[in-house]
């Protein structure tokens, strides 16, 4: 797993031994950031459920300008702030001032930390169904920008509406346990 476009281009990633995380592919995210294109340069971001922190460095690497990255897990922590450092070299970022990780549950993400013009969402697939609704609800769109976007991955065969919100792009393939990902919006925007 490697970072696939911008200044940290090539970067390998490292993760934790065992299935504790999901790693997003190297071609999902070129997927996603392809179909975000200039959006990202100068973008304050947060990635959800960070594991290796994938989506948030790649946002790094192509020009976003903060992110935060949620993770709950202390070893997984671990090997995120190991791709930060190593990604913020490439990006010859003096300082990672800017990129904060916030070793918490997602539920501790609220609007104290500010609103973000783009959200990456990688949770379990496990708890998408149950828990997706309420955590989008109470955690994500009270962070999110007025016109900012909310990513999110899951499963193919799984279909998320949420109120007041518009699905605008699905990307990856269709299936069980096959990974997507819906591009979310607020309703009655304009992209």
């Amino acid at each position: 797993m490697r970072i696939t476009g911008g200044k940290a281009r090539g970067i390998q990633l490292s993760a934790p031994k065992g299935r504790e995380t999901r790693p997003a592919t190297d071609q999902m995210r070129e997927a996603i950031f392809s179909f975000l294109g200039p959006r990202i340069a100068g973008a304050r971001i947060a990635d959800c459920f960070a594991g290796t922190g994938a989506y948030g460095l790649e946002a790094m690497s192509r020009g976003a300008s903060a992110g935060l990255f949620v993770e709950n897990s202390a070893e997984v922590v671990a090997c995120l702030r190991k791709n930060l450092a190593a990604a913020a070299k490439s990006c010859e970022l003096e300082s990672t001032e800017n990129w904060q990780v916030l070793t918490q549950k997602i539920y501790a993400l609220n609007p104290k930390y500010g609103s973000f013009d783009l959200v990456f969402i990688d949770p379990p697939y496990a708890m998408m169904e149950s828990k997706m609704q309420s955590i989008f609800a109470e955690n994500i769109e009270p962070v999110t920008a007025t016109d900012g976007l909310v990513c999110l991955e899951m499963p193919g065969d799984l279909e998320l509406d949420f109120p007041n919100w518009d699905c605008i792009r699905r990307l990856g393939k269709s299936g069980k346990d096959k990974p997507s990902i819906a591009v979310y919006q607020r309703a009655g925007s304009t992209d």
